[in-house]
């Protein structure tokens, strides 16, 4: 049963990396838009945030799918995604209610994925992963 924990392990990490690698992939030919629709929001320094926002998506996701320093690949992705829900979707405060349902959506998508990433805290990369040595 340890290998099917295993390869549920793996594919738990790939799926999450599918997520953040192509969307930091995406936003590099879009920096400076990314960065004003930051601005809009009232994100400081939006385009150092905007580059941040890269690398964590770039970075973690590389991390997630070699299955190194999980602990702090967990802690780092859960951060972000807790700072991009509260920068951007925020249903509550959207008057429009199909926009606000849409919105809500993606803020319980969020919920979902930051709790994945308590679920690889706890549960490690499995042994499909470069950093099995420094888990056990």
């Amino acid at each position: 049963m340890r290998i099917l924990d295993d390869l549920a392990l793996l594919a738990g990490r790939l799926l999450m990396a599918s997520l953040f690698l192509p969307a930091g992939i995406g936003k590099i030919s879009k920096v400076a838009g990314f960065a004003a629709s930051l601005a809009a929001k009232g994100v400081p320094m939006p385009t150092l945030m905007a580059y941040l926002t890269i690398a964590v998506e770039i970075g973690g996701g590389l991390l997630l799918i070699l299955g190194v320093i999980p602990r702090i690949v967990a802690v780092v992705l859960a951060g972000f995604v807790v700072i991009a829900t509260a920068t951007s979707h925020v249903f509550w405060t959207i008057a429009d209610p199909g926009a606000a349902a849409g919105q809500q959506i993606h803020f319980f998508k969020n919920a979902a994925i930051m709790g994945g990433l308590l679920f690889y805290f706890v549960a490690g990369p499995g042994r499909f992963a470069l950093g099995r040595k420094e888990w056990n």
